[in-house]
């Protein structure tokens, strides 16, 4: 069987993660890690398009990726590191088999991803690890979700690193007493993986199906793991609730489609119906107030009962931003809640200056998206072209591009005739 290009990029979004986390659990080093990965694919490239894709890819990947990590691991021994040698050599050999110990986590991805959340590192770099080696994220793209500049992210990369080979981290994963110290990144990083996948931030489609995919189905195990936390079941119906709506976000020609214009008959009503039920068991949990996914999960569900945009519960949603405010205060959190407060465009307007002068979302494409559509719902059109010229130069993939541009030329047009 031949190999197209698509089936290569698709293994390779599949299967690096696994590969590189537990190069890394055997090797200790993320680097060299990352670089057997890549050549056992750069192998894959060169191969599978002649002389055909074997039958289990991601066996062939997996052999492969086994063989050059032991190969690496001896040409840099010498004599006085053979007994070293023979360890490691064991260890990748034992790596790539079914292993009995750590049952109580049974997915292997899932089981690395709680590896790379230790505590010992701030949490906003175990999730950009855990995004960079399991997700397979590129560094541009979690600067994206992190609403950083690249090198900065760079950066927080190559520090986490240094930390883990300074202070000998040991990869392994945590006993189930201690899951609970370890879920906020996790769940952190599944969430991040869904975005990615729902709403990409660069590139010529909007969706990446095989994220939102693996992101629901690592949120189920997160769930099954701690299945006396309302936070996980929070994820898990928040997820479901706004992958319900992926089929209808675009058009057959691949066309951003607005919530508000959506076909509602083409929402997935097995996945509302699942929300639902897990929004009220989030929040039944809850002890105190509940926590940020649970609540971004009761705004999904308000959107997902509404049975016409007109009818939307947008006082409802603007008060569960209130609350989410409170317990998770982010810029983000406030530009939507000045988007469920935009039915009096002045008022959205005016809750949307503050985060403005905070200056961390200008860079930040629907921030002045969100400003430009306001503007243009109150007839502000001189301004509102300005805020879409500059939502444009900041957006990252073509489908927000082509959006930007038809609503910039309308305005412009609108502009000219007035």
């Amino acid at each position: 069987m031949q190999a197209t290009s698509a089936e290569l990029v698709r293994i390779y979004r599949d299967q690096l993660g696994r590969i590189v986390a537990t190069l890394i659990r055997v090797l200790g080093d993320f680097d060299l890690a990352e670089e057997i990965a890549h050549e056992a694919f750069v192998a894959a490239v060169i191969e599978w398009p002649t002389r055909g894709a074997p039958d289990n890819p991601a066996g062939w990947l997996v052999q492969t990726a086994r063989h050059k990590a032991i190969d690496e691991v001896r040409r840099r021994a010498n004599l006085r590191k053979k007994l070293q040698e023979a360890k490691v050599i064991a260890a990748i050999e034992q790596s790539f088999c079914p292993e009995e110990e750590d049952q109580h986590v049974e997915d292997d991805r899932l089981r690395l991803m709680f590896t790379c959340c230790h505590p010992a590192l701030a949490l906003d770099a175990q999730v950009a690890l855990t995004l960079r080696t399991i997700g397979g994220l590129t560094t541009e793209e979690i600067a994206r979700a992190f609403l950083v500049p690249v090198p900065t992210m760079a950066q927080r990369l190559v520090r986490a690193k240094a930390k883990i080979a300074a202070a000998k981290i040991p990869y392994r994963v945590p006993p189930p007493e201690q899951l609970d110290e370890r879920a906020s990144a996790v769940l952190a990083v599944v969430y991040l993986v869904f975005t990615e996948g729902y709403a990409k931030t660069e590139g010529d489609e909007l969706v990446r199906r095989e994220l939102c995919d693996e992101a629901i189905r690592l949120a189920r195990l997160v769930r099954s793991l701690l299945p006396s936390s309302a936070e996980p079941t929070g994820l898990l119906a928040l997820l479901l609730l706004t992958d319900s709506r992926r089929d209808a976000r675009t058009s057959p020609g691949g066309d951003i489609v607005l919530l508000e214009d959506q076909d509602r008959s083409a929402w997935d009503r097995a996945q509302i119906a699942e929300g639902l039920a897990l929004v009220e068991e989030a929040l039944r949990g809850s002890s105190g107030s509940p926590g940020p996914y649970a609540l971004q999960a009761a705004v999904a569900a308000c959107h997902a009962q509404a049975p016409t945009p007109n009818e939307t519960d947008w006082p409802q949603i603007a008060a569960l931003y209130d609350l989410l405010f409170r317990v998770h205060p982010s810029p983000v959190v406030a530009l939507n809640r000045a988007v469920a407060l935009a039915g009096g465009r002045e008022q959205g307007l005016a809750a949307l200056e503050p985060i403005e002068q905070g200056g961390e979302l200008e860079s930040y494409y629907l921030l002045h998206a969100t400003r430009a559509d306001l503007e243009r719902r109150l007839g502000r059109l001189g301004a509102a072209a300005t805020s879409y010229a500059r939502a444009l130069e900041l957006a990252g993939t073509e489908p927000e591009k082509r959006f930007l541009r038809r609503r910039l030329a309308e305005v412009e047009a609108a502009w000219k005739k007035a």
